[in-house]
This record gives C-alpha cells, sequence and structure tokens, in this order.
C-alpha cells in the first residue's frame, strides 16, 4: 500500500482516537497538519503512557521508547509545542523537522509563523528556504531567499549563502551560481562551500579545478585538529570519494 495512503489512514485513526478518548482538540490540528511528527508526539505523549499499566503495554512502551530515543529533541520540541503554541515552539520544532528530513512539516510550520510581526523574519525566511530546497521547489527557494535579502539588507548569513548558490545551480543558472560559489570559497569557514564548488565544477566538465579544490578540502583537514575534522568529517569523507585516483 502506497505510504500517502498509510498516512492518510494512520491521521483518520489517530483523529478518530483523539476524539473517543476526550483528548484535547489542538492534537487534531497536530496530527492533520503535521503528519509524521504530529503522530509521533501523539504516540508517545498521549497512546504509550495510556498503555503501559497491561504488561504488553508496557513492553510495547519499552520497544517504541528505544527506537525513538534518537529523536528525543524532536518529541521535546513536538511536546512543547502541544502545550503552547507560539512561535518560539513553532520554530523550535520546525527546526528539529528539518533535521529530520521532514520537509512538509517544516515548511506548514514555517509558512505558520511567517505572519503578523514575523512576516519579515530572516531566520523564519531562511528556514523556510531550507524547507523547500528539501523538497525539491527550487523556485520558491530562490524566491523565499531573494524576499530576505531585500527585507533585511544587513542579514548575513554564510549557510544562506551557500542554499543560494546551489539553487541557482539546480535551476541551471550557471553564469549566477558560478559567480556565488566564486565568492563563498573566498570566504566561508567551512568545507562545505569549496565542496558543493567542486561538484559544481565538476557537473560543468572542469574535472582538473574540481579536483584541485578538493583536494584542497582534504588538505585543510589534514592540517587542521581533531574537532574540526569531527565536525566536518562528512563533508571529508565525500570530498575524498570525489578525488580523482
Amino acid at each position: 500500500m502506497p505510504f500517502f495512503i498509510l498516512s492518510i489512514l494512520l491521521q483518520v485513526a489517530l483523529v478518530i482516537h483523539i476524539l473517543k478518548t476526550g483528548r484535547s482538540t489542538t492534537w487534531i490540528w497536530i496530527v492533520v497538519m503535521l503528519p509524521l511528527a504530529g503522530a509521533i508526539a501523539y504516540l508517545i505523549l498521549e497512546v504509550f503512557p495510556d498503555a503501559s499499566n497491561s504488561k504488553t503495554g508496557r513492553q510495547a512502551s519499552k520497544t517504541v521508547t528505544s527506537v525513538v530515543k534518537p529523536n528525543k529533541a524532536i518529541n521535546a520540541a513536538a511536546q512543547q509545542f502541544s502545550v503552547s503554541d507560539t512561535v518560539e515552539n513553532s520554530m523550535k520544532l520546525a527546526h528539529e523537522c528539518l533535521n529530520k528530513s521532514m520537509y512538509d512539516d517544516a515548511k506548514t510550520l514555517f509558512n505558520k509563523c511567517l505572519t503578523g510581526p514575523h512576516a519579515d523574519d530572516p531566520a523564519l525566511l531562511f528556514g523556510l528556504a531550507q524547507a523547500c530546497f528539501g523538497l525539491g521547489e527550487f523556485e520558491q527557494v530562490k524566491t523565499t531567499l531573494d524576499n530576505l535579502k531585500e527585507l533585511n539588507p544587513d542579514y548575513k548569513n554564510a549557510d544562506a549563502h551557500l542554499l543560494y548558490a546551489r539553487t541557482l545551480e539546480s535551476l541551471n543558472q550557471v553564469s549566477a551560481a558560478l559567480h556565488e560559489y566564486e565568492v563563498l570559497h573566498s570566504y566561508f569557514s567551512g568545507p562545505e562551500a569549496s565542496f558543493y564548488y567542486g561538484k559544481f565544477l565538476k557537473a560543468q566538465n572542469q574535472h582538473q579545478q574540481a579536483d584541485a579544490i578538493f583536494k584542497q578540502v582534504l588538505a585543510t583537514a589534514n592540517q587542521s585538529g581533531k574537532h574540526y575534522k569531527s565536525l566536518h568529517k562528512d563533508i571529508i569523507k565525500m570530498a575524498k570519494s570525489e578525488v580523482s585516483d
């Protein structure tokens, strides 16, 4: 059965459960608007505690807890959100959704926050752009980042700059993307910008230039301490795999 249909059936089942057990109707909004994050929050915070009165329930709760333990941060954010639907709590949950690649849920939350006095908030706009990038909505990413820059001309964020360059590349705006990557390569503090610059050059069949950049990433890592290598281990590993033999 397709995942979408299973998701709808789970939502319906949870909404029925909420109504039959007299839970707060706030849970209905959470489950419907945030299909995955909402379902996880409701099951962990409402359903499994009730089941813990039986031996089977306790075992099920123990098993589920062990599985979702890595999701402690998102569960805590979902709990705070369910208690108080504030912009701050919505933003925290949205960022946790980004961390878990739950881009639909993150986009919904960021859009919800971008109203009234927070309509031009740069952190919220950047979060929305990240969610849209994860969904492959590159035109929307560019529009959002352009709006961010227009509304907040003094806002400086290297990660947002890198996202903009990657978006231009995804939109096949090669000249504009090249310019942004060149600027990023000159000032970005970590290896991410250089790595994606190298990937971009490789995609343009500039293999020699790309290889030089990947080797530079590895040389910088070798000259840096353990903390740097640990912090950027994934990018360093990917750069190593890109270097020509």
